[in-house]
């Protein structure tokens, strides 16, 4: 359910700036990043409402959370669940924005609406990208919660807020190079429901891509993790 709210939200968003005849049509970068910033703290407040305390939208988030803790068993749910989700939510801004995929006719910015893409395609600089901004969100999200910062971390209610100002300040500042999936599942669920759904005019799910936006943040905040238990 959170990664559901996160991507109809986040992709919702870039729907509306790119595709034709939108209201928002042209709206630009600001507009994406702060509305995936509402879209992630959107998502984790629903995970936790729904049940999940770990409140987890991001299969890198789960991997790494593995690496600091040692437990390993919630990847099998979590990552299934995460990528259904993505699945779900790209489907219904597919349905949102219904009639605007047939007067787009850019077929790039139609896919764009479900997957990343590099500014300029160099597989190795765009891991590297990738890289760097999950790892930022990995340190700064354990920063958030960490002990250090009180004896529960900040307040249960406020992390969520701040993580969402943390997704927003690595949209604007990190973003540029790929379009900042940082999520395996936020890229993979909708490039999935892109290559699957009937879009007029659609092109390719540029699958030859596809394992940037996974790997990229997987290591990324691997690394972090990795550095926070290696000082813990």
């Amino acid at each position: 359910m959170g990664t559901m709210i996160l991507i109809l939200l986040g992709n919702g968003v870039v729907a509306g700036v790119l595709l034709k005849r939108s209201k928002a049509e042209g709206a630009g970068w600001l507009t994406i990043t702060t509305a995936w910033g509402i879209a992630v703290f959107a998502g984790v407040v629903t995970s936790t409402a729904w049940g999940s305390a770990d409140a987890h939208l991001n299969p890198a988030i789960t991997v790494a959370a593995a690496i600091v803790t040692g437990d390993w068993h919630k990847i099998a749910i979590y990552i299934p669940a995460q990528i259904l989700g993505g699945i779900v939510g790209a489907v219904l801004v597919w349905v949102l924005y219904l009639p605007h995929w047939a007067v787009t006719d850019d077929a790039d910015a139609k896919l764009g609406c479900f997957s990343t893409s590099p500014a300029i395609r160099k597989p190795f600089a765009n891991l590297i990208a990738e890289v760097i901004g999950a790892f930022v969100l990995f340190l700064v999200i354990s920063a958030i919660t960490s002990k250090a910062v009180g004896p529960h971390g900040l307040a249960v209610g406020l992390s969520p807020f701040l993580v969402g100002f943390l997704v927003w300040g690595i949209g604007m500042s990190l973003g540029g190079p790929t379009g900042y999936a940082i999520n395996p599942a936020r890229d993979l669920g909708p490039r999935i429901a892109h290559a699957l759904l009937p879009i007029a005019g659609k092109r390719d799910a540029d699958w030859g891509y596809a394992w940037v936006p996974i790997l990229g943040p997987i290591l990324g905040c691997a690394v972090a993790a990795g550095l926070i238990r290696f000082f813990s």
